[in-house]
């Protein structure tokens, strides 16, 4: 392919790609992989994204759907979304030895959740129906003592006599429309209590600020991430409410539309939380091999969050 003489502008987002919990997730598998020998059996995607999931599986590292793939005697690796109580302890009656990986940000939401059903609360889940998180954070509790909800309308819908009530949240959501179902909750339960802190992560938070603040600068912007990555969709979402007119997510640098791009001066490039800092270098030396690149990195915040491993893998 010719090379486009037309400058362009990449404005770089940061904080981008893995997050404190995805590194310590990819670790535990690497670190078992060395304690253990191959195979090292991995239940569902320890994160969700292709590239990380393909290396590891070069290592030796098995994904399965479910606990029955796992053959007797070997070890599991629990994903870094978290699992319902019923998971570990069918590990456990099959004598299965097994290693957490659960973000220990979600695996705080999953403490507020039995401490609100301690005190005898109805849990409202803000999240979203499916996605790994939720169905491990709901399995915290009996069938029924959490309720899930996925929009203001759905707020609306909520019976008016449920009791007490306390709401938590999927930690890779959109700030913003999260911010308007809790609004919506706190409006029609004036006494819901809320979590001591925010349930969406810090890096959530700071990838979608990042974004923000690129946008409107923006012809188009790139979003790196798996099409079933929570935090990844919410960034395509938040670039183009931020005002941004063209928004792609791309698993990598090969599936870049190079011709939709021809007349862009500005473009944005991000990654979501399970995306590696490889494939932002590939989409930059794609970028570099047809146009005239000039790179600014716009930096909304430092992250220095560190996670350490479980007992026994450190």
């Amino acid at each position: 392919m010719d090379a486009d003489e037309t400058p362009l502008t990449l404005l770089l987002a940061a904080p981008r790609g893995f997050c404190a919990g995805v590194d310590r997730a990819v670790q535990i598998v690497e670190r078992a992989l060395v304690l253990h020998g191959a195979p090292v059996y991995v239940r569902h995607e320890i994160v969700h994204n292709a590239h990380v999931v393909g290396r590891l599986a070069a290592m030796g590292a098995v994904f399965v759907d479910e606990l029955s793939a796992v053959p007797d005697g070997r070890p599991v690796v629990f994903s870094a979304h978290g699992v319902a109580k019923s998971v570990p302890a069918a590990a456990r009656a099959r004598g299965l030895a097994y290693i957490d990986a659960t973000c220990p940000l979600v695996s705080k939401v999953h403490r507020q959740v039995q401490r609100a059903h301690a005190a005898e609360r109805t849990v409202i889940l803000i999240g979203h129906a499916g996605h790994p998180e939720v169905v491990g954070t709901m399995g915290q509790l009996p069938k029924g003592a959490v309720r899930l909800v996925q929009s203001v309308a759905e707020v609306a819908a909520l019976p008016g006599d449920m009791g007490p009530l306390a709401y938590c949240t999927q930690t890779t959501l959109s700030v913003d429309d999260t911010a308007e179902i809790v609004q919506a909750l706190k409006e029609r339960f004036p006494d819901i209590a809320a979590p001591r802190r925010d349930d969406i992560c810090y890096a959530t938070t700071n990838r979608q600020a990042a974004v923000k603040a690129i946008a409107p600068r923006c012809d188009a912007l790139l979003v790196i991430g798996a099409a079933n990555s929570s935090n990844a969709g919410r960034l395509v979402e938040v670039a183009h409410a931020a005002g941004c007119p063209q928004v792609a997510l791309i698993a990598d640098a090969g599936d870049i539309d190079w011709a939709a791009l021809t007349n862009v001066r500005t473009l944005g490039l991000t990654a979501g939380a399970s995306a590696p800092e490889t494939l932002v270098r590939d989409v930059l030396a794609a970028a570099r091999a047809r146009r005239a690149v000039t790179v600014e990195e716009v930096a909304v915040a430092r992250e220095d969050v560190r996670f350490g491993l479980p007992q026994g893998l450190s």
